[in-house]
């Protein structure tokens, strides 16, 4: 498991493209079809790691007050 301190943040514009990479015209799709297929998967992709930064913020938050809190009860364990 990864450790508190590690953050992770992805860069979305980073993923979308690589999403993109992965995104062939399928046979017999006309252009202006993959072309919207390929806006959309970028768009999702973009918006999901987002969201995905956002969560992984709000969780080191979580564990950086999580870890405070256990010093200070060891502190106020250790003064009584």
């Amino acid at each position: 498991m990864a450790n508190t301190n590690d953050k992770v943040k992805i860069d979305s514009k980073d993923f979308a493209k690589s999403v993109l990479d992965g995104a062939i015209q399928k046979d017999g799709e006309d252009d202006v079809t993959y072309i919207k297929r390929k806006l959309r998967l970028y768009l999702e992709s973009v918006v999901l790691i987002d969201n995905f930064n956002e969560l992984e913020e709000t969780r080191f938050d979580i564990a950086k007050e999580e870890q405070r809190d256990q010093i200070l009860q060891k502190i106020i364990e250790h003064r009584y």
